[in-house]
């Protein structure tokens, strides 16, 4: 969004004519002639030149671009009209006016030079005057005089431009151009400048000396930061009124060649294909340079220095000098031998002048990029491989191929195909992306039996077609030999869920069918057995060598393990080969319906009024059976007994379905059995008498049994209800009087004072044996309590009264011998005869029971740990003696006293 800028140039002549309008119009930065009015006796015509081509973003009808000029005289319209602002009289041959335009959207800005040259002509000689002579002292403003003495005063002189040269070495402040009117004669006159330069920034970059009007520059001046400078002289009396009207300053920096071009990146990269032809577009590289780009100072100039590598020519690539493209020159481009070039660019200036030009360079890396003109190619002209039979899924050979170009591009992805060989589609070849090897897979499973061996033949391809020009090579196909090994394939059912149709109750060991299996390994002499897999109603039987199905008890269609009529079996069929396969068949067994099943009536019970008329009983029948065995039933009442068809009747209402009432005009409350013989349909029918249980009771307007006549219906008579409810008060009454006894007793009981100390009360006591604890090392015991007691003070001491049954009884001690403090040594069994004798020898010993105390039995122990003894299997111990030692021992001596086994 910088600033683009056009100059025009605008030559300003007079005619004949006493008026005329003429103005500019610039739209996207192209002029057009319009008209403005201008008050004045000449008509000044615009000869237009565009100076420099640019280009103006916003030519969409130019909405929203606003304009502005830095001129107080002229102004722009919206539509890009200049026009004068108001009455204007040129004061000089030329007014340069800058035009800026702007767009607030996208904040691009325009900017555009119009300079105006006016050349006069008179209106009577036709005579051009001749413009004066530029000296060092300039008088812009001249008087003349007329003949008859009255003073007319002529157009202003126009200032022609001044030229600073830029990066002047000085002295500063140097003089530009002395500026004065020829009234200082009269007056004294100050000077002043104004403008860009003088009183706004930047400051003082211009300076006058008001009196003399000499004009300096202070400073050298840089063309790249500012090429011009507009500055207004002006003229006043030493009261400051206005003297002179003033007059525009021009200043133009003139450049110097004091930048060198400077590359937009200086690392360019490129690309081109290898083999192209001489004259291919590689890439464009650019320079800019900061000087006056219509002067020589800014016209840049490009050359190739070096390339690397310089093979196969040392002039692969070649630059147009002036707009920066580089194009290949000479064939030969190799990806598979050289894969990128090194062009050092050099960018000169003073259009490529060596010796007076300024220089640069930059570096153009240029990539050859790989074109598929090398076709793949297998390694070998044959491969091989072997698969077990019935495997898919399995990589059988690896088929390896080279391709120069380019690895993992589509110019070096290999892509396989079978040509011929496998007409049913049994292999397929996938690419190892990391390795480019084909690997022939099995995708559907081969039969030894069928196919022993395939020969195939494969093709190779890239993804990418071949370059032009590039033919296959004859290495893009080979040959694979596919061996196929047998294995043991599992025998198989070939009607598989067979399906038999019979009638149910056959009898046992009937033959059904014959239910063979085929063991498909041809070539291998084997035997297929069978078996049951599957028989939930044990029902049938296989023969094991040939696979015959019979019957191991009756068919009931009826069964729960009958669904839809069909009972389902599973048998497996097993060969001896190594290893053992085997295969499953399915037996469906559908059984056609004979009538097997008598008629059950329903409901079982019912319920009817004492007195006919008010309703009746529904009843029907179900039969296990189907159609054709089941309906229509028949319903019928028995000969005998003759109550029967006395009192009750039945009326077929349709196949299924009939009623029962009461013949007669009453009938007692009870419950009656009423026997109703069914009769179904089948061939030959099949009936069943069954009971149903009446209960006949009185009945109510709405025909419902009242709560009296139910329970009499119930067979009860009112001495018999009496009854059960006088039972029912006794019971009641035993079981309040129970309740109260036991409440006194438990009363008396905790009222009742104990007969004995209840510490000394044995019978509610619990005594507790098992608190073991740990060893007599691992706990921190006062082991004195052990110890046998010194004295019996704590016994003799003790007042009458009830004495416990497992106390020692007082009286003198035995004297058992004393034992040192230092454990035996001798057997432990020694130490138990000791013990046991003294017990014996003691008056005081049983009847009581007491516990008898050995002391403490020391800190350790002679004895080894029981874990290091070990069963001996050596067999020379005798176990005969256990038989002698009673029914006890007999399961010992069973195991140990009788002998070896076979």
């Amino acid at each position: 969004e910088g600033s683009d800028r056009v100059g025009v140039q605008l030559s300003l002549g007079a005619s004949g004519s006493s008026s005329g309008c003429t103005s500019v119009k610039i739209k996207c930065l192209k002029l057009v002639f319009d008209c403005f009015p201008y008050h004045t006796n000449l008509t000044r015509f615009f000869h237009l030149l565009l100076s420099v081509l640019v280009k103006f973003n916003n030519c969409a009808g130019n909405k929203g671009v606003r304009y502005e000029t830095n001129s107080l005289d002229f102004k722009v319209r919206a539509d890009g009209t200049v026009y004068a602002a108001h009455h204007v009289q040129m004061p000089s041959k030329q007014l340069i006016l800058m035009v800026t335009a702007w767009d607030p959207q996208t904040l691009g800005r325009w900017e555009a030079i119009v300079r105006l040259l006016v050349a006069e002509k008179s209106q009577h000689s036709g005579h051009k005057t001749a413009p004066p002579s530029t000296f060092d002292t300039l008088l812009p403003w001249r008087q003349h005089q007329s003949a008859n003495g009255l003073r007319r005063q002529k157009r202003d002189w126009v200032i022609p431009p001044i030229n600073v040269p830029e990066n002047s070495r000085g002295p500063f402040p140097q003089q530009l151009v002395r500026i004065r009117s020829d009234k200082d004669k009269e007056i004294h006159i100050r000077y002043s400048i104004t403008g860009v330069g003088a009183d706004q920034p930047p400051m003082e970059v211009f300076s006058i000396d008001p009196v003399s009007g000499r004009m300096y520059v202070t400073r050298p001046m840089d063309r790249e930061e500012r090429a011009s400078y507009h500055l207004r002289a002006h003229a006043v009396d030493m009261n400051g009124n206005k003297v002179e009207n003033p007059i525009d300053l021009y200043i133009y920096v003139i450049d110097m060649n004091d930048n060198r071009p400077e590359f937009i990146n200086q690392v360019y990269n490129g690309s081109v294909d290898e083999g192209s032809k001489p004259g291919t577009y590689v890439m464009t590289v650019t320079a800019n340079d900061a000087d006056d780009s219509t002067t020589a100072n800014g016209m840049v100039r490009y050359r190739i220095v070096t390339q690397t590598p310089q093979s196969p020519s040392q002039n692969m690539f070649t630059i147009n000098s002036e707009t920066g493209d580089i194009v290949t020159v000479a064939a030969g481009l190799d990806r598979e031998k050289v894969q990128q070039y090194i062009v050092i660019v050099q960018a000169t200036d003073m259009e490529g002048n060596l010796n007076y030009g300024l220089s640069n360079t930059a570096t153009a890396i240029i990539t050859v990029t790989d074109v598929n003109d090398n076709p793949p190619e297998f390694t070998t002209s044959t491969y091989s491989g072997e698969v077990p039979e019935n495997r898919v899924e399995v990589v059988v050979a690896n088929l390896t191929v080279m391709d120069r170009d380019q690895p993992h591009s589509p110019n070096w992805n290999a892509i396989y195909r079978i040509i011929s060989g496998d007409p049913s589609g049994h292999f397929t070849i996938r690419t190892d992306p990391v390795t480019n090897e084909g690997m022939v897979t099995v995708v559907k499973a081969v039969d030894y039996e069928m196919n022993r061996a395939f020969m195939l033949t494969v093709m190779v391809s890239n993804q990418a077609p071949l370059a032009s020009g590039i033919q296959m090579s004859f290495q893009s196909t080979a040959g694979v030999t596919i061996s196929v090994t047998d294995v043991n394939e599992a025998p198989y059912f070939p009607t598989n869920h067979k399906l038999i149709r019979l009638e149910e109750g056959v009898p046992t060991g009937t033959v059904l069918t014959t239910f063979s299996a085929v063991d498909p390994d041809r070539f291998m002499q084997q035997a297929v057995r069978y078996s049951k897999l599957s028989d939930p109603a044990n029902w049938l039987n296989i023969n094991a060598t040939n696979g015959q199905i019979t019957t191991a008890a009756v068919l009931d269609r009826e069964s729960d393990y009958i669904k839809n009529n069909v009972y389902e079996a599973t048998f497996l069929a097993a060969d001896n080969g190594i290893p053992p396969a085997s295969g499953t068949g399915t037996l469906q067994i559908y059984l056609i319906d004979i009538n097997d099943n008598a008629p059950e009536l329903l409901p079982k019970e019912a319920q009817i009024c004492e007195k006919p008329n008010l309703n009746v009983i529904n009843i029907t029948a179900a039969d296990a059976d189907i159609d054709p065995n089941v309906g229509p039933f028949v319903f019928e009442l028995p000969s005998v007994p003759s109550a029967v068809r006395k009192n009750w009747t039945i009326t077929r209402l349709n196949g299924d379905y009939a009623q029962l009432s009461l013949r007669v005009m009453y009938l007692e409350a009870g419950v009656y059995d009423v026997p109703i013989i069914v009769t179904d349909s089948g061939n030959p029918p099949l009936y069943n008498t069954s009971v149903i249980k009446v209960k006949v009771c009185p009945c109510d307007e709405n025909g419902d049994c009242t709560t009296i006549g139910a329970v009499a219906a119930a067979g009860l008579g009112t001495g018999a209800i009496i009854a059960i409810l006088i039972c029912i008060i006794i019971l009641l009454t035993m079981v309040l009087l129970f309740v109260v006894w036991m409440k006194r007793r438990e009363k008396e009981r905790h009222t009742k004072q104990l007969l004995i100390d209840p510490e000394d009360d044995v019978r509610d006591n619990i005594l507790k044996y098992d608190e073991e604890g740990g060893g007599e090392e691992d706990q921190d015991y006062d082991l004195s309590q052990l110890q046998q007691p010194e004295t019996m003070d704590h016994v003799l001491n003790k007042t009458p009264g009830v004495r416990r049954v497992d106390e020692r009884p007082i009286g003198a001690e035995p004297q058992y011998p004393i034992r040192p403090v230092i454990p035996h040594p001798g057997d432990i069994g020694d130490f138990i005869n000791e013990g046991l004798r003294a017990a014996d020898n003691d008056p005081t010993a049983p009847p009581y029971d007491s516990l008898l105390v050995f002391d403490y039995e020391g800190s350790g122990s002679t004895a080894g740990s029981v874990s290091s003894l070990n069963s001996s299997s050596s067999g020379d111990q005798d176990y005969d003696y256990l038989n002698d030692w009673g029914p006890r021992f007999k399961k010992l001596a069973d195991m140990y006293g009788g002998g070896e086994e076979d």
